[in-house]
């Protein structure tokens, strides 16, 4: 078998990064470069395998048993954040950790210390496979997809292995809102499913954000300001306010557990015109809708206060909490519970500060949960993943499998 860490080098190489600007599907024609090196390695292997219009690829690896077993997918996606540049990643391998702070040999004086990420300490003696300091890693969540690979390699090559049918998702765009989207639950076939697209190792998830984003425009006014009294409206101060009038502590760096924010993504403009953009998440639907009130009645204020038409707000969903679409099946937790637990990994059930594909399909009617891919620090320079996180995540994979076979 190809080592998960070979294949896992392979897959960041690929610069997958999602456009959020972009209308098309996949948002970036470079996606397609993984995603059909995914169903070429898939049909190498001897699997039906399909890569759609959409850049969905579905895999399918039958029973082989005579007795009915639910048929259950492992999803992963393709994509890495546009937070920070996917191109030429150039992967550090630190075997055996000690403990210490890692140079990033790409950005002199750059440190990936335990100071400021102390979970590092929980991986010492271990191989830590992080960034050179110049782009993120790409774990979340090529991570994931090398760990569903891995276990449908193992299948193909240990057809010993008793299965029930087995599904295999990839996905684009998940990073920008949009990986579900067109994803056909009808096609794919599967009872239950898991994406693999958590963090750290045990990470057990079925409750996510309800999640909206927001965009503003602000039409300021640019007067010489030599003679500006009373006419230049400067949009870059308007924006400014805006951000004032929204609560300092519903902040991402002021919150945790099922504390919700908003959260400032980026602001460019000038005094004439700006544009700026926010997410909004919180747990609690009434939560979640009580924010999207109180952003629209900023930009309200702010049009009574600077003349109509200065702000226009622009607030859409984009997820919802899976926990009432996944709670009614709770066995699929329990399977996972097990399979965890199977490879001597403590499970740690907790809400996702996030979102995943598994949101939008459970509302699709495909109850998905997330299970841990193994990585830290998603989306930036700082990611790193141990080696032992995505194996043991491998054998989770396998073992929920052998556990619905032997239900």
């Amino acid at each position: 078998m190809e080592k998960i860490l070979n294949r896992f080098l392979r897959y960041v190489s690929v610069d997958t990064q999602s456009n959020e600007e972009s209308q098309t599907q996949p948002s970036a024609a470079k996606e397609w470069d993984l995603l059909k090196m995914l169903r070429d390695e898939l049909q190498e292997m001897g699997v039906e395998v399909t890569l759609d219009e959409y850049g969905y690829v579905m895999a399918s690896i039958p029973s082989n048993v005579d007795y009915e077993v639910p048929a259950v997918g492992f999803i992963a996606h393709v994509d890495t954040a546009p937070d920070a540049s996917g191109k030429d990643v150039k992967p550090q391998i630190i075997e055996k950790y000690d403990g210490g702070a890692i140079d990033l040999k790409g950005v002199p004086g750059l440190q990936l210390k335990p100071e400021e990420f102390p979970e590092m300490l929980h991986y010492v003696g271990q191989t830590l496979i992080t960034t050179d300091g110049t782009t993120l890693l790409g774990a979340d969540d090529k991570a994931g997809v090398a760990e569903i690979m891995t276990a449908v390699q193992y299948l193909m090559e240990h057809p010993e292995v008793k299965h029930g049918p087995v599904k295999i998702g990839f996905t684009p765009d998940e990073e920008i809102g949009r990986g579900v989207v067109k994803f056909d639950v009808k096609r794919f076939r599967a009872h239950y499913a898991y994406t693999m697209d958590g963090g750290e190792i045990g990470e057990l998830e079925f409750e996510n954000f309800n999640a909206a984003s927001a965009k503003i425009h602000i039409q300021g006014r640019n007067v010489h300001p030599g003679s500006a009294k009373g006419k230049m409206k400067n949009a870059l101060l308007i924006g400014q306010e805006f951000n004032s009038l929204l609560p300092v502590d519903q902040r991402p760096e002021f919150t945790e557990g099922y504390e919700g924010f908003f959260h400032l993504i980026s602001f460019k403009g000038s005094v004439e015109e700006a544009d700026f953009s926010y997410i909004i998440r919180d747990h609690d639907h009434a939560k979640f809708e009580e924010k999207k009130k109180l952003i629209g009645f900023v930009a309200s204020f702010l049009n009574t206060k600077y003349g109509e038409g200065t702000i226009v707000l622009e607030v859409k969903d984009q997820y919802y909490n899976m926990r009432e679409q996944v709670e009614p099946h709770y066995h699929i937790i329990e399977k996972a519970v097990k399979a965890m637990e199977m490879a001597d990994i403590k499970p740690k059930i907790q809400p996702i500060r996030g979102g995943t594909d598994g949101a939008n399909l459970s509302f699709k009617g495909l109850p998905c949960p997330n299970i841990f891919a193994g990585g830290l620090n998603f989306h930036g320079k700082m990611e790193f993943v141990p080696l032992q996180s995505m194996e043991k995540a491998t054998e989770v994979i396998l073992n929920i499998i052998s556990l619905y076979v032997n239900a």
